[in-house]
C-alpha cells in the first residue's frame, strides 16, 4: 500500500492509503489529508490542487492534456494535479499555501 508524505504550511502529513487512492477522492469524503489539501473540481479544470512532486514521479503515469493545459510550465518544474493522480507507488508532494 502506497505510503503519502504531504507538506503544506510547515506541517508534514503522512498516512498509508490504499492502492489505486486518489488524495481528491479521500478529501472530499473528509479523509486524508483533509482539510490540508486544497481542491475544487476534481476533474482537472481549476488547478486549485496543484502539487509539486518531490519524490515518486518516475512512478506516475504520464503528465495527462488536463495537466499541460492547467499547469504549463509548472509541470517542468515536478508540478501535477491531484484530481489526475491514482496512487499505487509511495509519493511525497507539497502544495504552496494559498496567498
Amino acid at each position: 500500500m502506497p505510503t503519502v508524505v504531504f507538506h503544506k504550511g510547515g506541517q508534514t502529513y503522512t498516512e498509508v492509503v490504499k492502492e489505486n487512492t486518489n488524495l481528491v477522492v479521500r478529501a472530499g469524503i473528509k479523509q486524508f489529508p483533509y482539510p490540508h489539501l486544497r481542491y475544487e473540481c476534481g476533474m482537472g479544470k481549476c488547478a486549485k490542487c496543484a502539487c509539486r512532486v518531490l519524490a515518486g514521479a518516475e512512478q506516475l503515469p504520464p503528465v495527462n492534456w488536463k495537466e499541460k493545459k492547467q499547469l504549463g510550465e509548472r509541470v517542468e518544474q515536478g508540478y501535477r494535479l491531484a484530481c489526475q493522480l491514482w496512487l499505487n507507488s509511495d509519493i511525497e508532494l507539497t502544495q504552496d499555501v494559498e496567498a
